[in-house]
């Protein structure tokens, strides 16, 4: 699928601007855009389209001012404030969604549905929404709230695109770099592959589906499918390779320092893994990115050296 994309010269005339004879350009706005992610996009995005018709959204509004582009303008996104968001997403046309983070004080699916309720609110037309791989037939309890919030947002009535990520590189940090370190790779998910790919491919994909006038419903976005042994092979270092089963992992966690909750929370990504609910095929990531991912040697260091 070839994306076309919204540039300086290309032009999203409304029916009212027609009866006045003017011009309007497309508005886009990013949410979260203090995280790694959202900047991320933000970056990409401001290559896109002109930034005096970008709006980054954040929590912290004075962080985010010194860290997004010149001419961007930044207004207030907290995800909990249903009312500051229709305000801040007043004149939007199209909204890139970052998921918020589970555990906070707000679940993280009524964060979701604040963020929707105030787009529709504020006459956004389409959203798109970072979701999780096989997200309407997952059956892990992490993509509960993405499938709710997929629901969510197909009810109300509003154009979109769910972008359904796969796993990000940057969650096998530690491990990649204990095994560089010369510390053993030890991992409970057997042959099960995950389609791993650097978080910034993911937010690249993200602001040029924002960005494009063609879009799909779902774009299934991952690396190459592969196994913690093929991630172990493609590690420039000397370390060992240890498979076990996920009582020995999870133990092997908490010896490390973790508590029992996040030990039990790590150990399950390795189980849906092993499972095969991150076992992908698809071409969608560098179709939409428009060039081959970044091969996974480098992606490695990449990750490492953060």
């Amino acid at each position: 699928m070839v994306l076309l994309y919204r540039q300086q010269v290309t032009y999203k005339v409304t029916s009212a601007a027609q009866t006045k004879g003017e011009i309007q350009l497309t508005n886009y706005a990013i949410t979260g855009v203090t995280g790694r992610f959202g900047r991320a996009a933000l970056k990409t995005l401001i290559d896109l389209v002109p930034a005096d018709h970008i709006i980054a959204l954040a929590r912290n509004v004075e962080k985010a001012k010194t860290m997004v582009p010149a001419g961007v303008e930044v207004r207030p996104g907290d995800y909990a404030n249903t009312d500051q968001l229709k305000a801040s997403l007043t004149g939007v046309d199209r909204l890139l969604l970052v998921s918020s983070q589970p555990g906070q004080a707000m679940p993280r699916l009524q964060q979701h549905k604040d963020v929707i309720d105030a787009a529709k609110a504020a006459g956004v037309a389409y959203i798109a929404y970072t979701s999780f791989p096989h997200a309407d037939t997952a059956t892990t309890p992490l993509a509960d709230d993405h499938k709710q919030t997929e629901a969510y947002i197909k009810a109300s009535g509003l154009a979109y695109s769910f972008l359904r990520n796969n796993w990000y590189l940057e969650n096998e940090a530690d491990v990649l770099k204990g095994a560089m370190a010369g510390q053993p790779l030890v991992y409970s998910a057997g042959a099960g592959k995950a389609g791993w790919a650097l978080e910034r491919e993911y937010a690249e994909a993200g602001a040029r589906v924002l960005a494009a006038d063609n879009t799909k419903a779902i774009y299934k976005l991952a690396g190459q499918a592969r196994t913690y042994q093929d991630l172990a092979d493609a590690i420039d270092a000397s370390f060992g390779v240890l498979a076990v089963d996920d009582a020995a992992y999870e133990q092997g966690l908490e010896k490390a320092g973790l508590d029992a909750g996040t030990a039990a929370l790590v150990t399950s990504f390795q189980t849906l893994i092993r499972d095969g609910q991150l076992d992908e095929d698809t071409d969608d990531l560098p179709t939409v990115l428009g060039r081959e991912l970044t091969p996974l040697a480098d992606a490695i260091k990449i990750v490492t050296a953060e």
